[in-house]
């Protein structure tokens, strides 16, 4: 049986059917979820107990990532496959730097869409347009996001907890590569993705009843195949990790439990060169 429609919770929503969008913000204790994206939620959970701390290195990597831009000095940001924003979103991140960031949120989940526009409504310098990443030119040309980012200037294209939702059919690789082709020299291009390297089975199983019951299949790559993605930039230190290994705060970098079987997820950040 559904939840009842939550005032929030665009007409359109069928609230039958779990978005890969909810059931993240139900791992980092969010709110804006329905009954299916929990139940959901909690398999995965029963399969790998990590599934809540995975969502908070990744999100602890976008925010460590964002602030390593926004130190060289960038100012404007598109975040594809945003999701909900919960726990420190990217605008707030870049203005702890740069005041004045401008920043575009996008995803083709309509409740993350309706919860971005009205936390956004009141700031001229962020939007949340609804789009999807398997069409990056038609993001690129939407008229929000042209009206905020230059794209004759540096700009850091976010893409966390988004590739592994793109198939081989849809070459992930290709768009990727029209969002380097779009930006400037100076932009930075930041990627977290899950990887099936070195995983036991369980974790195998856990990923078929997700693509079982979710419109939202994913696709594990290895870290080579996540590695070819930054085809045009160069990659910074430390390069091709494990998520939480990504510049890790002290705090962070004292633990002894992070390891890859925990978390089954590469990151890394790359800059597009200058030409020539």
């Amino acid at each position: 049986m559904s939840d009842s429609r939550p005032e929030w919770a665009p007409a359109s929503i069928n609230l039958d059917q779990p978005s890969s969008a909810r059931v993240w913000d139900y791992f980092l204790g969010g709110s804006h979820n329905f009954e299916v994206d929990r139940r959901v939620a909690e398999q995965a959970i029963s399969f790998k107990p990590d599934m809540p701390d995975l969502a908070r290195q990744v999100r602890m990597f976008l925010q460590g990532a964002v602030r390593t831009a926004a130190a060289a000095g960038i100012d404007q940001y598109l975040d594809i496959g945003a999701g909900v924003p919960t726990m420190g979103p990217v605008h707030e991140t870049a203005r702890e730097t740069v005041p004045g960031a401008r920043v575009v949120y996008v995803d083709h989940d309509p409740v993350a869409v309706a919860h971005g526009r009205a936390l956004l409504a009141a700031d001229p310098d962020a939007a949340f347009i609804q789009a999807d990443a398997r069409s990056p030119r038609a993001i690129l040309d939407h008229p929000e996001v042209r009206a905020l980012i230059d794209f004759d200037r540096p700009v850091a294209v976010l893409l966390c907890s988004l590739l592994h939702f793109v198939s081989d059919a849809d070459d992930p690789a290709a768009l990727v590569a029209t969002l380097r082709d779009a930006v400037a020299p100076g932009s930075f291009l930041v990627i977290q993705h899950a990887s099936h390297d070195g995983q036991a089975g369980e974790i195998i199983e856990m990923l078929q009843m997700w693509n079982t019951k979710s419109p939202e299949p994913m696709y594990w790559r290895t870290r080579e195949e996540i590695e070819n993605l930054f085809a045009g930039f160069t990659i910074l230190e430390p390069g091709v990790v494990q998520v939480q290994q990504w510049r890790p705060d002290p705090e962070e970098s004292r633990r002894t439990d992070l390891d890859h079987v925990r978390y089954a997820s590469y990151a890394a950040v790359g800059t597009k060169p200058a030409a020539g």
